[in-house]
């Protein structure tokens, strides 16, 4: 009888209720609304693990990946591959725990300690994703009497994460030291705290750290920075957007993630001041109710920050590339924004003619996606390329012919 009933309840039902008929009438139109826009995202099948070379559902032979997050290649590294397995028979698949029950294994604090290293700073604090350090912070540290100035092209982690603390929330527009010292001036919060990405991940440019820093001395603010498109390989040594402009130490809190650049594979982290670590441990919403990272991805992690903290090759082999990709799509005669990044978005302008672009892209042999709208503001949709450490000149070059033309057969470019 249980059985029965059972399955009635969460089997297919042939009838609906007519508040199930209204929803999926509301869901369908707007579905529609996205389809008409051209802004529809359908998602590729990847039948192949994450490398440079990959398998899609569709394609008859191998295409070349340009829009992963895999900075340094190291998501599909044998040394990775190889310690992580190790770390999977020893600590198994999961602790099945949060970290201050029985969540927390000595790989764990290993990895703590090895990133705080890396960035030179007292301590570190591991979360599920740089999503929930973000969602995790902005709450424990500020109250009503603080205030936080946020650039207004963020990323939405650093936005929702701002939503749930109850300082006052000033908005800065994007990259403009006129408008935050404005703010800052006219601010009487307690404690003052600048928030910005390092690396805008959609433009691929670079925050204005030094004059921001100025800024952060002369009103006595601190300065957060979100890390997850730097950590890793921006910079002559990987270590972000703090040693591009040479200020390492610089910065009060960085937030970061071990799933682009080290080892790809999830996970997120704060580093800075031991009391803020210690006190995010005590409160910090995220950290204490979820899981603690599984261990072969606490595993992967600790593999990737000893190939960092022993050389700086990779970080070197993708600032040549990157120089490689912008240079040669310059010259064709395309518009790429940022600056001295790996992300390379290419600016086509019109939603359908991204798209469109992005599937001739395909048929020759290189995987690249089309941003529009909403990702992107409206009338700003591009191809956001991204380069690897563990692409090659061959394949950067074939990456620029196939751009080349494609952009002609569609009269984005002339040459």
């Amino acid at each position: 009888m249980f059985l029965a009933r059972a399955g009635q309840c969460f089997g297919a039902r042939s009838y609906a209720t007519a508040a199930q008929t209204q929803l999926r009438e509301i869901l369908k139109q707007q579905l529609k609304d996205i389809e008409n826009a051209g802004t529809y995202k359908n998602e590729r099948i990847i039948t192949s693990a994450q490398k440079t070379s990959i398998n899609v559902a569709g394609s008859e032979s191998p295409v070349l990946n340009f829009c992963a997050n895999n900075y340094l290649g190291l998501s599909y590294n044998k040394d990775i591959i190889e310690y992580s397995k190790k770390v999977l028979e020893k600590y198994g698949g999961g602790a099945s725990s949060v970290r201050f029950i029985c969540g927390t294994q000595d790989i764990h604090k290993e990895l703590e300690g090895k990133i705080s290293k890396f960035h030179g700073r007292e301590d570190t604090i591991l979360y599920a994703s740089c999503f929930d350090a973000n969602a995790g912070i902005f709450e424990v540290l500020l109250t009503p009497e603080d205030a936080v100035f946020s650039d207004e092209l963020n990323h939405a982690s650093i936005i929702d994460g701002l939503r749930l603390c109850k300082a006052k929330k000033e908005r800065y527009l994007h990259r403009n030291m006129e408008d935050l010292e404005n703010k800052l001036k006219a601010s009487t919060g307690r404690m003052k705290l600048i928030v910005t990405d390092g690396v805008f991940s959609m433009d691929g440019n670079v925050a204005p750290l030094p004059e921001i820093i100025k800024l952060a001395e002369k009103y006595n603010a601190l300065v957060f920075l979100d890390e997850c498109h730097a950590t890793g390989f921006f910079g002559p040594t990987g270590r972000g957007t703090e040693e591009f402009y040479g200020l390492s130490g610089k910065v009060d809190i960085i937030n970061s993630t071990l799933g682009k650049a080290l080892g790809g594979a999830s996970g997120g982290y704060t580093t800075g001041p031991r009391e803020l670590v210690d006190l995010l441990r005590q409160r910090s919403r995220p950290y204490l109710f979820s899981n603690t990272l599984p261990p072969p991805v606490v595993g992967t992690a600790i593999k990737v920050m000893d190939i960092l903290l022993s050389s700086s090759d990779l970080s070197k082999k993708i600032q040549r590339n990157t120089e490689h990709f912008r240079k040669g799509m310059t010259k064709a005669g395309f518009t790429i924004a940022g600056m001295d990044h790996p992300i390379c978005p290419v600016m086509l302008g019109d939603a359908k003619l991204a798209g469109i672009f992005a599937n001739e892209m395909l048929k020759r042999g290189i995987y690249v996606i089309g941003f529009s709208f909403p990702v992107v503001p409206k009338g700003k949709a591009r191809i956001r390329v991204q380069i690897s450490a563990a692409h090659s000149e061959k394949d950067i070059q074939r990456c620029i012919d196939a751009f080349k033309e494609v952009g002609r057969d569609l009269g984005v470019i002339s040459n």
